[in-house]
């Protein structure tokens, strides 16, 4: 087997250490014994970019935060799927993993980084998401492995009642808020309808060519 290779390690503010590893050609980034994220698995990432977008059809100029640029493929999707008057506003709190994005990981990205729909904004997505009151037509969350705080403890108050109340305000009538994660969390459907929200709830697979494990995308609408 071809061994791994270690490219960089990043402080979390507030949380652990994430190591980037080369095999081959495939890259993780990976936390403690972890691996949040993989080349190989990019189906379900693209998905939360393409069914959010699905959802938007018919808006003019839609404005979509990403909260969250891991290895850029819910971003690279979105920008396929959306027009030329849209807008992508990345919000990435860790700055290592945008210079890995324009480092060793150059090929993944499409220059996604670089298309002029794009404001990449470096800090919290809880502090833009909380400064955008009615700004945004869609806010697609994939800051950790699903509604808790695997990655840093603060990333819980996004998925609390209060930061479900805030998402809320940030949308548009109609807006989407939607929500990446490696299983189920049947506590977080049930506070996403106590915060006034109606949910679809859809299993995606980790991989592009439709194989691998399952993961799960909350779709969440304000009533």
């Amino acid at each position: 087997m071809t061994p791994r290779e270690l490219l960089g390690t990043a402080q979390i503010p507030g949380g652990d250490e994430l190591r980037l590893f080369r095999r081959g050609g495939d890259f993780m980034i990976v936390l403690d014994r972890n691996e949040l994220m993989s080349s190989r698995m990019s189906g379900s990432e693209e998905a939360l970019a393409v069914m959010t977008c699905d959802r938007l059809r018919g808006r003019p100029a839609p404005h979509l935060l990403i909260g969250g640029y891991g290895m850029g493929f819910t971003l690279r999707a979105g920008l396929a799927a959306l027009g030329p008057d849209a807008r992508v506003t990345v919000a990435e709190l860790v700055p290592e993993i945008i210079e890995w994005a324009r480092g060793p990981m150059a090929a993944l990205t499409a220059n996604g980084l670089d298309d002029r729909r794009v404001d990449l904004v470096g800090g919290d997505v809880a502090d833009v998401i909380a400064t955008g009151r009615g700004r945004y037509d869609a806010i697609l969350l994939d800051v950790d492995n699903g509604p808790d705080g695997l990655v840093r403890v603060a990333n819980d108050r996004l998925y609390s009642m209060r930061g479900l109340a805030t998402a809320r305000a940030a949308l548009k009538p109609g807006g989407v808020l939607a929500v990446w994660s490696a299983g189920t969390d049947p506590a977080f459907t049930r506070r996403l309808h106590a915060a006034g929200f109606d949910t679809d709830e859809v299993s995606v697979k980790a991989r592009s060519n439709g194989k691998g494990p399952s993961h799960v995308i909350w779709f969440a609408t304000p009533r």
